[in-house]
């Protein structure tokens, strides 16, 4: 198998020295037009790959981004990926991902964040609901490196954050059942511990307010966003005595929605004649359960291109800072510092798909409005 060329190899063949090549792959002005246009062509006729890690160790600046992942089964995970890898297409950044089983979630290690941080090969990481190991990508944070947190929960303020908006994603799928009619509206919560849900919570209590109805807790089951655990909620809920039972079911999440479709088929418990059913996630399959349900959609791919944007923004700001030193410095002076600016945190809007698990059996979208701060 022939040798990969190099950087040396490439210099060789045009008769420069290396440094010129890597001015000449580094797009710097100062390389004359047919020496530039000589090793282009060499370039192109070796079919040399310049490395994106050694050129930014050089530099100081990698073009590498660290994306850290839950397991890929997640459903939502491939959506936000799908966007985060289009804002990066057109940039000279590439991807790296690292993945956080479920196992090392549950015990909250930081092996990974300490491998991150003494590899020195990323230039920033872009950290996708990472749940309790959130406090050790805030650390990183906190030591000066560019993370931005596609989150499940609260964040100190000074953290950058993609979120949708969970709560008023739940009042808006709430206030579309209490339209249609039901006052008995059961809730099957997301665990309690994590920020969305209990966000996704009040939205569903402030529906309830706003339409002067008390919160019954006997309506309220917690469930893990597991099908199997919306099952076990659905019966908990459905064997109520008569008169006390839901009419209607609002689900935290699309999967515990589908136990609840599953749990009904297998009790001749008909949605949405005998049980109105709403869910939240907006996730591809829900489109095609039977019947249709009626879902929160989150902007999954707009959390990963906003995400992505928004790392990238920190890191070629961080390395203009780097790197400028004032004029009549001196080659000793050091860069300046990093002025301090106001981090974004961004919480994008959500959009109820009315379909035929609520009981309205046209399709459409109902949007609420972005806010940014």
């Amino acid at each position: 198998m022939a040798r990969k060329r190099t950087i040396g190899d490439i210099a060789l063949l045009a008769g420069v020295s290396k440094a010129t090549v890597s001015r000449v792959l580094n797009q710097k002005p100062d390389v004359d037009p047919t020496t530039r246009e000589r090793i282009l062509r060499i370039v192109e006729e070796e079919g040399f790959v310049p490395s994106l890690t050694a050129a930014g160790l050089a530099r100081r600046h990698s073009h590498l981004i660290g994306v850290l992942v839950p397991s890929f089964t997640w459903p939502m995970v491939p959506d936000i990926v799908c966007g985060v890898a289009e804002a990066i297409g057109l940039t000279p950044y590439e991807l790296v991902l690292y993945s956080i089983n479920d196992k090392t979630r549950a015990d909250d290690k930081g092996d990974i964040i300490d491998h991150i941080l003494a590899s020195d090969l990323v230039a920033g990481l872009l950290s996708i609901l990472p749940g309790l190991p959130a406090k050790h990508v805030i650390r990183l944070h906190q030591h000066g490196f560019p993370v931005v947190m596609i989150d499940d929960r609260e964040l100190p303020s000074d953290v950058p954050w993609i979120s949708a908006d969970n709560q008023q994603g739940a009042y808006e799928a709430v206030c579309h059942l209490l339209k249609l009619g039901h006052r008995r509206i059961a809730h099957i919560q997301g665990p309690v511990d994590l920020y969305c849900s209990r966000q996704r919570y009040q939205g569903y209590c402030r529906a309830l307010e706003d339409y002067g109805i008390p919160v019954d807790p006997t309506l309220v089951v917690e469930g893990l966003f597991r099908r199997k655990s919306g099952m076990e909620a659905a019966q908990k809920l459905l064997s109520l005595p008569q008169g006390q039972r839901p009419t209607a079911i609002f689900a935290a999440s699309d999967d515990m929605a589908y136990g609840v479709i599953a749990y009904a088929e297998e009790h001749g418990i008909r949605i949405p004649d005998d049980l109105a059913l709403v869910g939240f996630d907006g996730i591809s399959s829900s489109a095609h359960v039977r019947p249709p349900l009626t879902t929160v959609k989150q902007p999954f791919q707009e959390m990963g291109r906003q995400g992505a944007k928004l790392l990238i923004s920190m890191i070629e700001q961080a390395h203009r800072q780097r790197a400028y030193i004032p004029p009549g410095a001196g080659k000793h002076a050091t860069p300046l510092q990093p002025e301090e600016e106001q981090v974004q945190q961004i919480q994008l809007a959500t959009s109820l798909l009315v379909r035929a698990s609520c009981g309205a059996r046209q399709n459409q979208a109902v949007s609420s409005i972005e806010q940014v701060t």
